[in-house]
């Protein structure tokens, strides 16, 4: 009994706040500065709480499940990520006008020399039925004035664990676009004062888009990795729109010779 009427008077007290908050809303134009101030300074506040409840609510409720890291993965492999940005629901979903060095979440970054930047970046949630990914990242490209556009993706600590020349990095990606163009994958490896770079051209045309980057044909100083990531380098974006569906990495030994 006592349950019930605890639940009872909590839908009381909510109906009270929004009939509050709706009348005040209706006399903004008429109320006296001092009270409009203080509500203002309240409202802020209780925007701030609703907006991360609703980004709580809208990971946990979208389709697949938020923080999904399941993808296929080749036999062998020891590492697998799915990048943040593809995975949890971010506070911040979008960002307009993108300057340089700027990006969504802490492992995206875009870079570009654009003399005045028409690029947006959003979050996006997927929902098909054949997505793996809870969420994908969409690109909007305007009038573009530069020479050079990439969307940079750092690896965490824990892709670099005993990474040596024996293995392969493997990258899987979902890509739509408006309409064609050229992607390039460049996988980067900071070891002391040199960075290594292979590139590798995503095959669009193909079903299954994926590359592998063959760290036996680097030179790499296995003693002094420092920090990996990834340039995905967009050649010709201009008055495009390009959507990654998903993006994951993985590692494994290569076969031995």
């Amino acid at each position: 009994m006592g349950t019930r009427s605890a639940k009872l008077w909590q839908r009381i007290m909510q109906r009270g706040v929004r009939r509050f908050w709706a009348q005040a809303a209706r006399e903004a134009h008429e109320t006296a500065l001092p009270v409009l101030r203080r509500r203002r300074l309240v409202a802020r506040q209780l925007r701030n709480q609703l907006d991360t409840l609703i980004s709580i609510a809208d990971g946990r409720l979208a389709l697949p499940i938020i923080g999904s890291n399941t993808f296929p993965k080749p036999h062998g492999t020891d590492w697998a990520w799915r990048p943040t940005v593809w995975r949890e629901s971010l506070p911040t979903k979008g960002k307009v006008a993108v300057q340089s060095k700027e990006g969504l979440g802490d492992e995206v970054t875009l870079f570009h020399d654009c003399t005045v930047s028409e690029l947006t970046l959003r979050q996006l949630r997927n929902t098909r039925a054949k997505d793996l990914a809870p969420f994908g990242l969409r690109m909007d490209v305007f009038r573009f004035d530069g020479s050079f556009l990439s969307l940079v993706i750092d690896f965490p600590p824990e892709a670099l664990a005993g990474l040596n020349r024996h293995y392969l990095i493997r990258m899987d990606t979902i890509v739509e676009m408006e309409k064609p163009l050229e992607i390039f994958a460049r996988f980067n490896i900071k070891h002391g004062p040199n960075t290594e770079q292979i590139v590798r051209e995503l095959p669009l045309h193909e079903e299954d888009i994926m590359v592998e980057f063959d760290l036996a044909y680097s030179k790499l100083n296995e003693k002094r990795i420092e920090r990996a990531w990834v340039d995905l380098i967009f050649e010709g974006p201009e008055m495009n729109q390009v959507i990654l569906r998903d993006v994951t990495f993985s590692r494994r030994l290569r076969a031995e010779m």
